[in-house]
Protein backbone atom coordinates (compact mmCIF):
# COMPACT_ATOMS: atom_id res chain seq x y z
CA UNK A 1 0.00 0.00 0.00
CA UNK A 2 2.83 2.39 0.87
CA UNK A 3 4.52 1.52 -2.42
CA UNK A 4 1.38 2.54 -4.36
CA UNK A 5 1.11 5.80 -2.42
CA UNK A 6 4.77 6.65 -2.90
CA UNK A 7 4.88 5.70 -6.59
CA UNK A 8 1.45 7.03 -7.58
CA UNK A 9 2.82 9.95 -9.61
CA UNK A 10 5.33 7.79 -11.49
CA UNK A 11 2.70 5.13 -12.27
CA UNK A 12 0.25 7.72 -13.59
CA UNK A 13 2.86 9.58 -15.65
CA UNK A 14 4.03 6.34 -17.26
CA UNK A 15 0.47 5.31 -18.14
CA UNK A 16 -0.25 8.78 -19.52
CA UNK A 17 2.93 8.93 -21.62
CA UNK A 18 2.50 5.46 -23.11
CA UNK A 19 -1.18 6.06 -23.98
CA UNK A 20 -0.44 9.49 -25.48
CA UNK A 21 2.41 8.16 -27.63
CA UNK A 22 0.40 5.17 -28.89
CA UNK A 23 -2.67 7.26 -29.71
CA UNK A 24 -0.66 9.99 -31.47
CA UNK A 25 0.93 7.27 -33.59
CA UNK A 26 -2.47 5.70 -34.35
CA UNK A 27 -3.86 9.11 -35.31
CA UNK A 28 -0.93 9.71 -37.65
CA UNK A 29 -1.35 6.44 -39.53
CA UNK A 30 -5.13 5.79 -39.30
CA UNK A 31 -7.02 9.08 -38.78
CA UNK A 32 -10.84 9.07 -38.68
CA UNK A 33 -11.20 12.66 -39.90
CA UNK A 34 -8.97 15.07 -41.80
CA UNK A 35 -7.39 17.29 -39.09
CA UNK A 36 -8.01 21.03 -39.20
CA UNK A 37 -5.24 23.38 -40.26
CA UNK A 38 -2.67 24.23 -37.59
CA UNK A 39 -3.21 21.02 -35.63
CA UNK A 40 0.19 21.15 -33.94
CA UNK A 41 -0.34 24.70 -32.65
CA UNK A 42 -3.59 23.73 -30.93
CA UNK A 43 -2.06 20.46 -29.73
CA UNK A 44 0.83 22.32 -28.11
CA UNK A 45 -1.56 24.76 -26.40
CA UNK A 46 -3.73 21.88 -25.19
CA UNK A 47 -0.62 20.23 -23.74
CA UNK A 48 0.39 23.50 -22.08
CA UNK A 49 -3.04 23.66 -20.46
CA UNK A 50 -2.76 20.15 -19.04
CA UNK A 51 0.66 21.09 -17.63
CA UNK A 52 -0.97 23.98 -15.76
CA UNK A 53 -3.64 21.56 -14.50
CA UNK A 54 -1.05 19.01 -13.36
CA UNK A 55 0.97 21.66 -11.53
CA UNK A 56 -2.16 22.86 -9.73
CA UNK A 57 -3.03 19.33 -8.64
CA UNK A 58 0.45 18.71 -7.25
CA UNK A 59 0.23 21.96 -5.27
CA UNK A 60 -3.12 20.81 -3.90
CA UNK A 61 -2.01 17.24 -3.30
CA UNK A 62 -4.25 16.95 -0.25
CA UNK A 63 -7.24 16.84 -2.61
CA UNK A 64 -5.88 13.89 -4.59
CA UNK A 65 -8.30 10.97 -4.75
CA UNK A 66 -5.53 8.47 -3.89
CA UNK A 67 -4.76 10.56 -0.82
CA UNK A 68 -8.45 10.51 0.04
CA UNK A 69 -8.44 6.69 -0.16
CA UNK A 70 -5.42 6.53 2.17
CA UNK A 71 -7.13 8.91 4.60
CA UNK A 72 -10.36 6.89 4.56
CA UNK A 73 -8.41 3.67 5.12
CA UNK A 74 -6.47 5.05 8.11
CA UNK A 75 -9.64 6.32 9.77
CA UNK A 76 -11.94 3.49 8.62
CA UNK A 77 -14.28 5.98 6.96
CA UNK A 78 -16.85 5.14 4.31
CA UNK A 79 -19.48 2.60 3.37
CA UNK A 80 -17.04 -0.21 2.57
CA UNK A 81 -15.46 0.12 6.02
CA UNK A 82 -18.79 0.28 7.87
CA UNK A 83 -20.28 -2.83 6.28
CA UNK A 84 -18.73 -6.29 5.81
CA UNK A 85 -18.08 -6.13 2.06
CA UNK A 86 -15.62 -8.53 0.38
CA UNK A 87 -12.52 -6.74 -0.84
CA UNK A 88 -13.11 -7.76 -4.46
CA UNK A 89 -16.63 -6.30 -4.32
CA UNK A 90 -15.41 -3.04 -2.78
CA UNK A 91 -12.72 -2.87 -5.47
CA UNK A 92 -15.05 -3.46 -8.43
CA UNK A 93 -17.95 -1.37 -7.18
CA UNK A 94 -15.65 1.51 -6.29
CA UNK A 95 -14.54 1.77 -9.92
CA UNK A 96 -18.12 1.50 -11.23
CA UNK A 97 -19.57 4.00 -8.75
CA UNK A 98 -16.76 6.49 -9.28
CA UNK A 99 -17.42 6.30 -13.00
CA UNK A 100 -21.10 7.07 -12.34
CA UNK A 101 -20.02 10.05 -10.23
CA UNK A 102 -17.94 11.37 -13.14
CA UNK A 103 -20.89 10.91 -15.50
CA UNK A 104 -23.14 12.87 -13.11
CA UNK A 105 -20.48 15.55 -12.73
CA UNK A 106 -20.25 15.89 -16.51
CA UNK A 107 -24.02 16.32 -16.84
CA UNK A 108 -23.96 18.91 -14.05
CA UNK A 109 -21.25 20.90 -15.81
CA UNK A 110 -23.49 21.10 -18.87
CA UNK A 111 -26.67 22.06 -17.04
CA UNK A 112 -25.47 24.67 -14.51
CA UNK A 113 -24.57 28.01 -16.10
CA UNK A 114 -21.49 28.92 -14.08
CA UNK A 115 -20.13 25.38 -14.39
CA UNK A 116 -20.76 25.38 -18.14
CA UNK A 117 -18.64 28.54 -18.50
CA UNK A 118 -15.75 26.56 -17.00
CA UNK A 119 -16.42 23.34 -18.92
CA UNK A 120 -16.93 25.02 -22.30
CA UNK A 121 -13.13 25.49 -22.52
CA UNK A 122 -13.10 21.79 -23.37
CA UNK A 123 -15.82 22.20 -26.01
CA UNK A 124 -14.38 25.23 -27.77
CA UNK A 125 -11.72 23.04 -29.36
CA UNK A 126 -12.61 23.11 -33.07
CA UNK A 127 -10.86 19.84 -33.75
CA UNK A 128 -11.07 16.47 -32.03
CA UNK A 129 -8.01 14.42 -31.20
CA UNK A 130 -6.19 12.90 -28.25
CA UNK A 131 -5.08 16.32 -26.94
CA UNK A 132 -8.73 17.42 -26.66
CA UNK A 133 -8.94 14.99 -23.73
CA UNK A 134 -6.33 17.13 -21.93
CA UNK A 135 -8.04 20.46 -22.55
CA UNK A 136 -9.77 21.29 -19.26
CA UNK A 137 -9.72 24.54 -17.35
CA UNK A 138 -7.86 24.40 -13.99
CA UNK A 139 -11.09 25.40 -12.20
CA UNK A 140 -12.78 22.27 -13.59
CA UNK A 141 -9.85 20.10 -12.56
CA UNK A 142 -10.03 21.54 -9.04
CA UNK A 143 -13.80 21.06 -8.73
CA UNK A 144 -13.54 17.53 -10.11
CA UNK A 145 -10.81 16.73 -7.58
CA UNK A 146 -13.08 17.91 -4.75
CA UNK A 147 -15.97 15.79 -6.04
CA UNK A 148 -13.79 12.69 -6.37
CA UNK A 149 -12.26 13.29 -2.93
CA UNK A 150 -15.75 13.36 -1.36
CA UNK A 151 -16.91 10.30 -3.31
CA UNK A 152 -13.83 8.26 -2.33
CA UNK A 153 -14.22 9.13 1.37
CA UNK A 154 -17.96 8.38 1.39
CA UNK A 155 -17.35 5.03 -0.27
CA UNK A 156 -14.20 4.16 1.66
CA UNK A 157 -12.85 3.01 -1.70
CA UNK A 158 -9.71 0.82 -1.63
CA UNK A 159 -6.59 2.76 -2.58
CA UNK A 160 -5.55 0.41 -5.45
CA UNK A 161 -9.06 0.68 -6.92
CA UNK A 162 -8.89 4.49 -6.82
CA UNK A 163 -5.49 4.53 -8.51
CA UNK A 164 -6.73 2.12 -11.20
CA UNK A 165 -9.82 4.26 -11.71
CA UNK A 166 -7.73 7.41 -12.17
CA UNK A 167 -5.51 5.65 -14.72
CA UNK A 168 -8.54 4.25 -16.57
CA UNK A 169 -10.25 7.64 -16.56
CA UNK A 170 -7.19 9.31 -18.06
CA UNK A 171 -6.39 6.61 -20.62
CA UNK A 172 -10.01 6.02 -21.67
CA UNK A 173 -10.59 9.76 -22.02
CA UNK A 174 -7.57 10.05 -24.32
CA UNK A 175 -8.78 7.03 -26.29
CA UNK A 176 -12.35 8.23 -26.79
CA UNK A 177 -11.19 11.71 -27.80
CA UNK A 178 -8.66 10.39 -30.29
CA UNK A 179 -8.98 10.83 -34.03
CA UNK A 180 -8.53 7.15 -34.83
CA UNK A 181 -10.32 4.99 -37.39
CA UNK A 182 -12.07 1.91 -35.99
CA UNK A 183 -14.10 -0.35 -38.30
CA UNK A 184 -17.86 0.22 -37.90
CA UNK A 185 -18.52 -3.39 -36.93
CA UNK A 186 -15.82 -3.33 -34.26
CA UNK A 187 -17.10 0.00 -32.95
CA UNK A 188 -20.65 -1.39 -32.56
CA UNK A 189 -19.61 -4.13 -30.13
CA UNK A 190 -16.77 -2.18 -28.52
CA UNK A 191 -19.11 0.62 -27.42
CA UNK A 192 -21.09 -1.93 -25.40
CA UNK A 193 -18.22 -2.07 -22.89
CA UNK A 194 -16.29 1.19 -23.37
CA UNK A 195 -16.91 4.68 -24.76
CA UNK A 196 -15.41 4.77 -28.27
CA UNK A 197 -14.16 7.80 -30.23
CA UNK A 198 -17.16 7.65 -32.60
CA UNK A 199 -19.52 7.58 -29.62
CA UNK A 200 -17.91 10.48 -27.79
CA UNK A 201 -17.28 12.60 -30.89
CA UNK A 202 -21.05 13.16 -31.07
CA UNK A 203 -20.76 15.00 -27.75
CA UNK A 204 -18.42 17.56 -29.37
CA UNK A 205 -20.82 18.42 -32.18
CA UNK A 206 -21.74 22.07 -32.72
CA UNK A 207 -25.41 20.98 -32.69
CA UNK A 208 -26.76 21.61 -29.17
CA UNK A 209 -28.86 18.46 -28.83
CA UNK A 210 -25.82 16.38 -29.79
CA UNK A 211 -23.52 18.28 -27.42
CA UNK A 212 -25.96 17.43 -24.63
CA UNK A 213 -25.60 13.67 -25.13
CA UNK A 214 -23.02 10.89 -24.70
CA UNK A 215 -21.57 12.19 -21.43
CA UNK A 216 -19.73 8.99 -20.48
CA UNK A 217 -15.93 8.81 -20.32
CA UNK A 218 -15.19 5.20 -19.38
CA UNK A 219 -18.36 3.11 -19.29
CA UNK A 220 -21.08 3.62 -21.93
CA UNK A 221 -23.89 2.24 -19.79
CA UNK A 222 -24.92 5.44 -18.01
CA UNK A 223 -25.90 7.21 -21.22
CA UNK A 224 -28.19 4.36 -22.16
CA UNK A 225 -29.59 4.03 -18.63
CA UNK A 226 -30.35 7.76 -18.28
CA UNK A 227 -31.40 8.19 -21.91
CA UNK A 228 -28.62 10.59 -22.92
CA UNK A 229 -27.27 8.23 -25.59
CA UNK A 230 -27.11 9.29 -29.23
CA UNK A 231 -25.56 6.69 -31.56
CA UNK A 232 -24.36 8.90 -34.44
CA UNK A 233 -24.07 12.60 -35.37
CA UNK A 234 -26.73 13.82 -37.79
CA UNK A 235 -24.19 15.07 -40.35
CA UNK A 236 -21.88 12.06 -40.15
CA UNK A 237 -18.45 11.90 -38.57
CA UNK A 238 -16.52 13.22 -41.56
CA UNK A 239 -18.78 16.23 -42.18
CA UNK A 240 -19.91 17.16 -38.66
CA UNK A 241 -18.72 20.48 -37.22
CA UNK A 242 -16.81 20.33 -33.95
CA UNK A 243 -16.91 23.07 -31.33
CA UNK A 244 -19.34 25.76 -30.19
CA UNK A 245 -21.16 28.12 -32.54
CA UNK A 246 -20.92 31.05 -30.14
CA UNK A 247 -17.10 30.85 -30.25
CA UNK A 248 -16.81 30.47 -34.02
CA UNK A 249 -15.03 33.81 -34.41
CA UNK A 250 -12.95 33.65 -31.23
CA UNK A 251 -9.37 32.59 -30.60
CA UNK A 252 -9.87 29.16 -29.06
CA UNK A 253 -6.28 27.97 -29.37
CA UNK A 254 -4.04 30.20 -27.24
CA UNK A 255 -3.64 28.81 -23.72
CA UNK A 256 -3.81 32.25 -22.10
CA UNK A 257 -7.12 32.96 -23.83
CA UNK A 258 -8.42 29.60 -22.62
CA UNK A 259 -7.49 30.40 -19.02
CA UNK A 260 -9.56 33.62 -19.03
CA UNK A 261 -12.41 32.28 -21.17
CA UNK A 262 -14.75 31.42 -18.24
CA UNK A 263 -14.71 35.04 -17.10
CA UNK A 264 -16.49 36.17 -20.27
CA UNK A 265 -20.24 35.64 -20.45
CA UNK A 266 -21.23 34.30 -23.85
CA UNK A 267 -24.81 33.12 -24.32
CA UNK A 268 -25.04 29.48 -25.24
CA UNK A 269 -26.54 28.75 -28.64
CA UNK A 270 -29.74 26.71 -28.88
CA UNK A 271 -29.36 26.26 -32.62
CA UNK A 272 -30.06 22.78 -33.91
CA UNK A 273 -27.82 23.23 -36.91
CA UNK A 274 -25.20 25.39 -35.27
CA UNK A 275 -25.48 27.81 -38.18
Amino acid sequence: MNFITNQELLIRICAFAVALLLLLTWEAFRPRRVPCAGKWLRRINNLLLVMVDAYLLRLLGALASVGAAALASRNQWGIFHLFPVPYWAAFVFSIIILDLVIYAQHVLFHKVGILWRIHRVHHTDRDFDVTTALRFHPFEILLSACIKFAAVVVLGAPLPAVLLFEILLNVCSMFNHSNVAIPAGTDRWLRLIIVTPDMHRVHHSVIRRETDSNYGFNLPWWDRLFRTYRPQPRDGHEKMTIGLKEFAGENTVNVLRLLVQPFFNVNRSNSERGE
